[in-house]
């Protein structure tokens, strides 16, 4: 099974490919999209519907997995960062993707084994779990892939 895992943002939204194999985890790619600072709104979404269809048209994953939006002291911006979920969930609904999502603790604890744990940690684990070379950069790339790790390891056999 191929699984998205999404880390979603206005600026930069972070991204993790991973296919689940009968016993392992298999990196398949991760990255970022980013849109401009001054780069109006509705324009930043626009473009990130862009850039993530030719993300799902290339990589043609089966489930698409995002973290549960936390709201912090800014409304703004979460309410800017509950528009690019809007934005991912659009796209993975058109192509019939299912879709997930955690809170950020049920991550951490799948992957570091710790709900409260450090960034820094997850991205160690996330580096030893898919035997990467490096730890994914920038963070937001590695949250995609802590996302995706998540799901694959929260999921019974044969369930997306």
């Amino acid at each position: 099974m191929r699984i998205l895992g999404i880390d979603p943002g206005t600026a930069i939204t972070g991204y993790g490919l991973l296919d689940k194999k009968p016993g392992k985890l298999v990196h398949v790619a991760h990255g970022v999209i980013r849109t401009p600072a001054k780069m109006p709104l509705p324009e930043r979404y626009c473009m990130l519907y862009n850039e993530l269809n030719l993300l799902l048209h290339e990589y043609q994953p089966e489930v698409l997995v995002t973290e549960r939006l936390f709201f912090s002291s800014n409304v703004n911006t979460g309410i800017a960062v509950g528009g690019s979920i809007g934005v991912v969930l659009l796209s993975a609904a058109q192509r019939g993707i299912a879709w997930h999502e955690y809170r950020p603790a049920e991550v951490k604890l799948a992957v570091v084994g710790y709900g409260a744990a450090e960034k820094q940690q997850v991205q160690y684990m996330v580096t030893r779990l898919l035997n990467l070379v490096e730890a994914p950069k920038p963070d937001d790339a590695a949250d995609g892939l802590a996302i995706a790790i998540c799901h694959a390891n929260s999921i019974s056999p044969g369930q997306k």
